[in-house]
């Protein structure tokens, strides 16, 4: 292996293990603020999440994470911020619940068909933001917060008894979809792992496929990087940035079909909330790698079981917020800490690199004088 590659490699290394470490100290030290042992509340978290029960738990909150990371990186990639993933996600989890409930058809048509509304509601509500930054020049922080007020205002409206939903008991819920329309399980002890880990390993393969591999992908990381590279290339960026919008509100509806498929079988007024937030958090943790992003989701479900765990111990509830908060901002500081890091050794070689020729010429030089 050349040097540089081991380089590379040294410096790909280094920068989870400084943040790993650096969280470990950090989250140590807070819990030690508290008067409690750091050491055994990472030994309850490693014995509780090691049981097969909570191996399970894990996967099946890690796949709409994952999802929705997927739809936060394909926006990242592109330089856009889609904030709307949450909104994205309720409303076309809706929809789909609607239609799914009101049809009884056999499962190889029903599951597709609600998979395609959920994504199909997805890219449109999405693509409002697009349009709205090419044509307007508003920013999609700005149009995806306020689509994720308007979409769950939305739900709100139709979700009364008498409209698409009906009462049960203190709650409202749409029709449940049949049982021909819900996805199969994977059948393990104590509790079954929800079949729509298949989905996300797809996901994650085409997002690996699409962006890395494609010339769309490489158009859309152009883009991403300066717009007027992409422009004098041929690339019309207007077209990119409501494509990626599309892209990622597609993915971002998929991310409630674990729940509307393998769990509810309806939306209610309990639907989980909060998802597409959560999916920022884990793409940045990730570094929009479609590996680092699944291991994300499955550490973010690890500190959510075993959080209940050291409840049960006695330590303070929200210690498990500090965890993950504290994570991803040694995740980010790490990052940029290792890569200037590498750009400063880089410039070094690259000097010492031109020193040396300098002083083979003026040897030559000398020689020929």
């Amino acid at each position: 292996m050349k040097k540089f590659d081991k380089d590379r490699l040294i410096l790909a290394l280094g920068a989870p293990l400084l943040a790993i470490v650096a969280a470990l100290v950090i989250t140590s030290g807070v819990i030690l603020t508290t008067g409690k042992d750091p050491f055994y509340a990472f030994y309850v978290m490693i014995d509780f999440g090691s049981k097969s029960d909570s191996q399970v738990w894990i996967i099946n909150k890690a796949i709409p994470y994952y999802l929705a990371a997927v739809a936060v990186a394909i926006g990242f990639r592109m330089n856009l911020f889609n904030i709307g993933v949450d909104g994205q996600y309720r409303i076309a989890a809706f929809f789909a619940a609607v239609v799914g409930g009101s049809l009884t058809l056999p499962g190889i048509i029903q599951i597709p068909l609600v998979i395609l509304v959920a994504m199909a509601v997805g890219a449109i509500w999405s693509s409002i933001a697009g349009l709205l930054k090419i044509t307007r020049g508003i920013h999609e922080v700005v149009t995806t917060i306020m689509l994720n007020f308007i979409a769950a205002s939305t739900i709100g409206f139709f979700l009364q008894d008498g409209r698409l939903a009906e009462k049960d008991g203190n709650l409202f819920h749409t029709p449940d979809i049949p049982a021909s329309g819900r996805f199969f399980t994977i059948p393990t002890d104590p509790d079954p792992i929800y079949g729509t880990v298949v989905v996300a390993v797809l996901v994650g393969v085409a997002y690996w496929f699409v962006l890395g591999r494609t010339r769309f992908g490489f158009d859309l990381r152009t883009v991403g990087r300066s717009e007027s590279a992409a422009s004098a290339s041929g690339v019309s960026v207007k077209r990119m940035v409501v494509t990626s919008m599309v892209l990622s509100g597609t993915i971002a509806g998929l991310v409630g079909m674990p729940t509307l498929l393998n769990a509810s079988y309806n939306y209610g007024t309990d639907f989980p909330a909060g998802i597409g937030f959560t999916g920022i958090a884990i793409a940045l943790l990730g570094r929009n790698h479609p590996v680092g992003m699944a291991l994300g989701a499955l550490l973010w479900g690890f500190l959510e079981r075993t959080g209940t765990q050291l409840e049960f111990e006695e330590y303070a509830q929200e210690i498990v917020g500090v965890m993950q908060g504290v994570i991803v901002l040694c995740v980010v500081i790490a990052y940029e800490v290792v890569r200037r890091y590498g750009l400063r050794r880089q410039q070094r070689q690259v000097g010492e690199q031109l020193a040396a020729q300098a002083r083979t010429s003026e040897k030559k030089a000398e020689v020929s004088a």
